[in-house]
């Protein structure tokens, strides 16, 4: 088994205190899962001034999984394919937000692992896992590189399978499932589509902020007269990020349209990742330790593990007031 280095409470407490200065960002996304990534990513890459953004890895992902859960999809629909087309998919989705945004993507985009974790004892190699490493030990070892992950942790379980130095590195900031203390199963798309990777995350001793995803970051819903009055018209990612809202690639799959649901409103959920990292204040969160994952995706409370950091809850105001603000300079 892979040994990774250990640290005392106090070590954990001073990484995982706020960012200090620009911090050195990479984001590991599954942008073309549905519309959220592509906000996260556009929010990152329009704030240079207080985010340094080295590269943006393509991860995979596949509803394949959920595929029974799920009586109005078709079983051609493109979301069910393998993790492979999914993490290539995401890569052209990534370079298309470069595009939109006027920013070159050649060296700073990378593709990922064409599957999840096989074992613990097989890492896979990619772009995105080399650059990760490169990338982390190029630091002084001082001010950590930090790691979004906004979907599965596959590329980033690698990455410390094949060089687990870099957890006295990096430090993961990653949304998914219930807080840690929820005794609820965790169906949460993250976490659950590459679990052996989740598992290796928690289990590895790697400084992590987790941001539940339910029911802190449900609370970043936007409603269409929002993305009207606000994103629509915002240049040609502003209309982009327009079109996906209202053209949802998720639709099909879960029989949905938002043309005849009068109340209709979209968690953008992965902007709480971006939040934390250009505000802390906005994303609450405490020091708690670091539950284990059961393979029955429920969390297990274990007192002698290391610390984390947990979000509690968001100033949701506050970011998409920024990321509107930002939208609105960058069309100036």
């Amino acid at each position: 088994m892979t040994e990774f280095p250990l640290h005392d409470d106090d070590w954990y407490r001073t990484r995982l205190a706020p960012p200090q200065g620009r911090p050195r960002v990479v984001i590991d996304t599954d942008a073309a899962n549905e519309i959220d990534d592509q906000f996260a990513l556009a929010w990152a890459l329009l704030s240079p001034e207080q985010l340094e953004v080295l590269a943006v890895y393509a991860a995979p992902f596949s509803f394949a999984h959920r595929k029974d859960q799920l009586p109005h999809a078709s079983p051609q629909d493109p979301q069910f394919n393998p993790p492979g087309v999914g993490m290539h998919r995401s890569y052209g989705e990534i370079h298309k937000v470069f595009e939109l945004l006027g920013l070159p993507a050649q060296g700073k985009v990378f593709s990922g692992s064409e599957r999840y974790l096989p074992s613990l004892t097989s890492p896979c190699n990619s772009e995105a896992v080399a650059h990760l490493i490169a990338t982390a030990r190029a630091g002084d070892g001082g001010q950590p590189l930090y790691v979004v992950a906004l979907g599965c942790v596959t590329n980033i379980a690698n990455a410390l399978l094949l060089a687990p130095d870099i957890v006295d590195r990096i430090v993961v900031v990653w949304t998914s499932g219930y807080p840690s203390h929820a005794p609820h199963i965790n169906h949460s798309f993250n976490l659950e589509q590459d679990r052996l990777a989740s598992q290796l995350l928690l289990d590895s001793g790697v400084p992590h902020v987790y941001l539940p995803g339910y029911h802190v970051g449900a609370q970043l819903r936007l409603s269409l007269p929002e993305m009207e009055r606000h994103v629509l018209g915002r240049g040609a990612i502003g209309n982009y990020l327009h079109q996906l809202y209202t053209h949802n690639p998720l639709w099909s799959m879960l029989g949905m349209n938002s043309m005849v649901q009068p109340a209709y409103s979209w968690v953008i959920w992965d902007v709480i990742n971006i939040a934390w990292l250009l505000d802390p204040a906005w994303v609450p969160s405490e020091l708690v330790r670091t539950p284990t994952l059961g393979d029955d995706l429920r969390w297990q409370a274990d007192a002698t593990r290391h610390l984390m950091r947990e979000a509690h809850e968001v100033r949701r105001d506050a970011i998409f007031s920024d990321f509107f603000t930002k939208l609105q300079r960058a069309r100036n």
